[in-house]
């Protein structure tokens, strides 16, 4: 199965303009992040996909491979959506978030893998359980509920399940935590612009829903450990930059 791995990347960012070519041990994150992914070796090819030249210029001086997509997409489904038409070759693109050059390679393998042993369903992503450390009732934190099969009920913000008998948080619950990785059926990929924004997408603000509002299916693979968190602003820049060890 034919499979591209796709990097989007907008220079906008409110907290870290230009973000994707924030500087990073004297790279540009962007390609940072593309360094990672193309240490999966599957899939073969990793590209970015972005709107703007300055990116794609940073890419391709760093010997990377980039496209440049339309502007006015409204989401980052939307611009995968854009290279899948470019790519007819392609039966599966996983998305990989541009804003997290410390992504372990072998999620990607492992959403890959997780679409592939599940051809009922149109999307793959990941999950894993809550740490100790962590606070399962924050919004920021989006929970996913599984079926016996391994396929997305329902993604929350809020805390699901409500366990009645505990008042709704029982510590002792194995809940999931979502990890934003995506890999998408083409064919699925291609009819996310023509499928309606749906009122759960709209109020949970998770685009994933849209997929499972319109009867597609999402398979949900569990690994045992989070990826380190992403960069939104200056400070994880230097946080990213001190666990590189200036490398």
């Amino acid at each position: 199965m034919r499979t591209l791995c796709v990097i989007p990347a907008r220079y906008a960012s409110t907290r870290l303009p230009g973000k994707p070519l924030a500087d990073i041990c004297g790279k540009p994150m962007i390609c940072r992040v593309l360094e990672r992914a193309s240490r999966a070796q599957k899939p073969e090819k990793v590209i970015v996909a972005t709107d703007d030249e300055r990116i794609y210029d940073a890419v391709r001086a760093e010997g990377g491979e980039a496209i440049l997509t339309r502007a006015d997409h409204l989401t980052g489904t939307d611009r995968l959506a854009e290279v899948a038409e470019a790519y007819p070759e392609v039966d599966l693109i996983v998305n990989v978030q541009g804003d997290e050059p410390l992504l372990p390679p072998a999620l990607i393998r492992e959403v890959a893998a997780t679409l592939a042993a599940h051809p009922e369903a149109a999307v793959a992503t990941l999950a894993t359980p809550f740490s100790a450390a962590d606070d399962p009732t924050v919004a920021t934190a989006v929970k996913v509920v599984r079926d016996q099969q391994g396929l997305a009920l329902y993604f929350s913000r809020a805390l699901i399940p409500f366990v009645r008998d505990a008042g709704g948080f029982d510590a002792a619950f194995p809940y999931l935590r979502h990890i934003g990785i995506y890999a998408y059926r083409v064919a699925a990929l291609k009819r996310y612009p023509l499928l309606a924004a749906t009122p759960l997408e709209e109020a949970e603000k998770l685009e994933q829903l849209r997929f499972l509002e319109h009867g597609l299916r999402v398979a949900v693979g569990v690994v045992s450990e989070a990826p380190p968190p992403g960069v939104d602003c200056e400070a994880d820049v230097r946080r990213v930059e001190a666990l590189l060890g200036g490398v």
